[in-house]
C-alpha cells in the first residue's frame, strides 16, 4: 500500500520569522542541529532559510548578522508538497526538482511538517530511492 506524505513526515517544525536576524536563525540551527529553517508568519511559510543561505548571501557579502533579517536573504518560493501526497510521488518530484526536502502543508496551505530525503528512503525502495539521488545530485550546469 502506497504511503502519504504524513506518514513519514517530520512533524513539530521548528520555524524562524521573518523579522528575527541571521545570528537568531544561526543559534536556532546549531542549538536544533539543523541547516533548513522554515520561515513562517504564523503558520505561513514565507520562505526557508539555510546554512548555505547564510554564507553565501549574507557572510561573503559582508551583511551583518546582527542587524541582517531572515526576510532579506531567505530563499522565497519554496517547493511545498500536501501532507495527503503520495510518498511516491514526492520522491519524484525531489528528483526532478533536484532537491532534498519539501515543506509540507495541509490544504489550507498551513505548516503541518517537512520531509526529507531520508525520510522517504524507509518508505519507499531503495532502488526508487537510490535513483531520486541520483537525479539530485546530477550538475545542473550552473557554473
Amino acid at each position: 500500500m502506497a504511503k502519504l506524505i504524513r506518514d513519514v513526515m517530520t512533524r513539530d517544525v521548528e520555524v524562524i520569522r521573518p523579522n528575527d536576524t541571521l545570528r537568531e536563525a544561526a543559534r536556532m540551527m546549531r542549538d536544533l542541529d539543523v541547516g533548513p529553517i522554515p520561515v513562517c508568519d504564523g503558520q505561513r511559510v514565507q520562505g526557508m532559510i539555510t546554512d548555505r543561505d547564510i554564507v553565501v548571501r549574507a557572510i561573503a557579502e559582508a551583511l551583518d548578522p546582527a542587524q541582517t533579517r531572515v526576510a532579506d536573504i531567505m530563499t522565497k518560493g519554496i517547493e511545498f508538497c500536501f501532507d495527503d501526497d503520495q510518498a511516491e510521488d514526492v520522491l519524484e518530484r525531489m528528483a526532478e526538482q533536484q532537491l532534498r526536502r519539501f515543506i509540507v502543508v495541509d490544504r489550507d496551505k498551513k505548516l503541518v511538517g517537512i520531509v526529507a530525503l531520508g525520510d522517504l528512503a524507509g518508505s519507499e525502495s531503495g532502488q526508487r530511492v537510490g535513483k531520486a539521488l541520483e537525479g539530485i545530485s546530477e550538475p545542473t550546469g550552473h557554473a
